[in-house]
């Protein structure tokens, strides 16, 4: 995991190998009905607005990704930036959250690694975030991003 400090932006990547042909794993990664599947702790993820896979496309996402103090449900309202098919890539900017990460762009790119198997590159950019550690909201989504990419091969699993 690499991590910096950038323009008052916390930024982190973590990658990970997936033994799945890159077309397998997009199919996978790209669709939101999917994304319960393969990341950990999301319970729901709902369109808001747009058509999926359409830049401006908005999506809610629930689950106990994030611990709350009072035990709720963390939310996190995202909306696409970009998608890319021929490239394999994504980006996703957190609008509003009860998780103290909103204004965070997600960005998610898979790379043919050969011999059947993709190479998964998470990267993130967060703005501080009050009352926390830089180092620990990096190592915790990093943890978390991490999590989701040792997910993807038993998602395909299911198809």
């Amino acid at each position: 995991m690499a991590f910096e400090t950038k323009q008052g932006k916390w930024r982190g990547s973590v990658g990970g190998i997936v033994d799945a042909p890159i077309n397998k794993v997009w199919t996978i990664v790209s669709q939101t009905k999917k994304l319960p599947e393969w990341m950990p702790m999301v319970e729901r993820c709902t369109d808001l607005a747009g058509d999926e896979g359409v830049p401006g496309y908005i999506r809610l996402v629930s689950g106990f990704m994030f611990p709350q103090e009072n035990g709720e449900r963390s939310w996190i309202k995202e909306r696409l930036i970009s998608m890319d098919s021929s490239s394999h890539s994504y980006d996703y900017k957190m609008e509003a959250s009860n998780v103290g990460l909103d204004g965070s762009v997600n960005s998610l790119k898979l790379i043919d690694y050969g011999d059947d198997s993709t190479l998964v590159s998470w990267s993130f950019a967060t703005d501080p975030v009050e009352g926390a550690s830089e180092d620990s909201i990096i190592d915790y989504l990093g943890f978390l991003y991490k999590s989701c990419i040792n997910r993807i091969d038993s998602a395909i699993q299911k198809v």
